[in-house]
């Protein structure tokens, strides 16, 4: 077929998670790729109690076009419930409501980038990120990491070095994909930066309340004295990823902003999920439902870390996350994870190759491994033949 594409068309290429993730759809196969929350533990049989109460008493406006700002009590339970006890000072006129974090992000790109512009991000970063800035053709400046996050010294380097830099894009806590997560010191200092220079940091949060050990760290929005950083939420890790509950937070102006593009992309989220979920947290103390999630990652965390131990290459290399869905492997410089997926997928054992986390490419030597969305049994059996796969490369 011959058709005029726009050349943002040519910029947009297929996500790598979400192609494996088809290969990944047959029952026996053990999944490490995706960044699935463990569907067993939603609640169904709350959400099936609500869901019928917004029909039966709020079916009209449930059904109905809504603001695009989002419904007032959601925003409402946001703000007070979500973001003020991650000692953010806001009310609900600094929230907005998205399809999910990932439409945050597209809008962030849509918002702040040109043809051209810089992004400034941790190396490796979120490939749903990378994808959503890339199709408006900005040039990426990778900032390394180590234990504590991003390296604030080498984003400094990077800034006197790009000083037109347009946006910086960090995810602080159980960073997808390595989960390793941000120092205190570090945020306070990005915030600082943030503020001087005048370049907005767009502070990806999906992960931060599923910590298992160690100190909870406030969010780098805390330290932000004059609105530079934007820090995006969402229910999709903590709750029910199928209902797209997403939210931006921001300065009342910079908000006004993302309003007026989601009344471009689509006038508004589902006003049928956002009364649910509003109803759900009226009704239940979600608290609650994300201890359980904690204290069923955490065993699966330490599980699949034990297993790694017992059964790859003494070589290996992998983080020891505190929390979130993932952990991060390095391979020897030599060997090739795309090439190492393949083989793991004839013994029907899948993870997601760690190259397209890089946006500058390189680094096939590292791959992400999720340890949420399966049962325990199938963790060990699983990295079991993945340390198999491995051996025959050490």
């Amino acid at each position: 077929m011959e058709l005029r594409y726009s050349d943002r068309a040519s910029y947009v290429k297929a996500s790598e998670i979400r192609e494996l993730l088809k290969l990944t759809q047959r029952p026996e196969v053990i999944s490490f790729a995706g960044g699935l929350p463990a569907p067993e533990l939603f609640p169904l049989e709350q959400i099936n109690k609500v869901m019928n109460k917004v029909i039966l008493e709020d079916g009209h406006a449930a059904l109905q076009y809504a603001t695009t700002e989002g419904y007032n009590p959601l925003r409402k339970i946001i703000a007070e419930q979500r973001m003020q006890p991650n000692r953010i000072d806001c009310t609900y006129e600094n929230i907005m409501i998205t399809n999910g974090s990932q439409q945050g992000l597209e809008f962030s790109g849509k918002l702040f980038l040109n043809e051209g512009d810089i992004v400034m991000c941790e190396s490796p970063s979120y490939l749903g990120a990378i994808n959503a800035f890339k199709i408006y053709n900005p040039k990426f400046v990778e900032i390394p990491m180590d234990e504590n996050g991003m390296i604030i010294e080498e984003l400094e380097k990077a800034l006197e070095k790009y000083p037109e830099t347009k946006m910086i894009y960090t995810i602080p806590d159980f960073q997808n994909p390595s989960g390793k997560t941000m120092s205190l010191e570090r945020r306070k200092k990005l915030a600082e930066i943030a503020n001087e220079k005048k370049i907005p940091v767009i502070e990806d949060s999906p992960y931060g309340e599923l910590r298992f050990e160690g100190e909870k760290l406030p969010c780098i929005k805390h330290f932000d004295a004059e609105g530079y950083v934007i820090t995006l939420g969402s229910f999709s890790k903590t709750f029910c990823p199928g209902l797209r509950i997403g939210w931006v937070c921001a300065h009342k102006d910079i908000v006004n902003k993302y309003v007026l593009i989601k009344q471009g992309a689509d006038l508004q989220a589902s006003s049928v999920s956002q009364i649910a979920a509003a109803r759900f947290m009226e009704e239940y103390d979600l608290n609650d439902h994300i201890q359980k999630i904690i204290s069923v990652y955490k065993k699966r965390r330490d599980l699949m870390l034990d297993s790694m131990k017992k059964y790859f290459p003494a070589e290996v290399k992998y983080t020891y996350p505190e929390g979130g869905l993932f952990t991060w492997v390095e391979l020897r410089e030599d060997l090739d994870s795309r090439e190492i997926n393949m083989e793991a997928l004839e013994v029907n054992v899948a993870f997601v190759p760690g190259g397209s986390f890089f946006p500058n490419g390189g680094n096939n030597n590292t791959f992400r491994l999720n340890y949420s969305t399966m049962p325990e049994d199938k963790i060990v059996e699983g990295i079991k033949r993945l340390g198999e796969v491995l051996k025959r490369h050490y």
